[in-house]
């Protein structure tokens, strides 16, 4: 009897720690992909934000090259063809070596702008790969709960 008592503690032990250990490395991602992110769309510094990228990075986006350098050619176009754009995260959800980011994102201080999903997988606390979704942000919406 004490010999099952003290396995199923063990198991339960094992588990919390390895669910803190999930959540920890979670968090850690996280701050990985916002902190690339101001690097990236609201400082428009590649070469800063590079640091966050594995060596092997995987672009979904149409617009953009896949790998660091292709990356880099990117926010060489948003610098010169939106130099005041700016982005807002409103939300950040991550689950496994995934993070979800659901961003404002405006070309310009009159701009409606748009709602975006960026998705990103991580491996070893490094950005390998990216999706986004984006919408344009209507002038009247059919409801009045917004975007975000």
């Amino acid at each position: 009897m004490k010999s099952k008592l003290l396995f199923s503690l063990l198991l339960l032990t094992f588990s919390l720690v390895g669910h803190a250990a999930t959540e920890s490395q979670q968090e850690l991602n996280k701050q990985v992909v916002t902190k690339f992110y101001q690097q990236a769309l609201n400082d428009k510094d590649g070469e800063a934000a590079a640091h966050y990228l594995g060596k092997v990075y995987i672009q979904h986006n149409p617009n953009a090259q896949d790998g660091v350098e292709g990356f880099k050619k990117y926010i060489d176009y948003l610098k010169k063809n939106s130099p005041n754009g700016k982005s807002e995260i409103k939300q950040v959800f991550a689950e496994g070596d995934y993070v979800i980011l659901h961003v404002k994102s405006t070309r310009s201080p009159e701009d409606n702008g748009q709602a975006i999903i960026d998705i990103f997988r991580l491996e070893n606390g490094k950005i390998v790969e990216h999706w986004d979704v984006i919408q344009a942000i209507p002038e009247q919406s059919a409801n009045g709960n917004g975007m975000f």
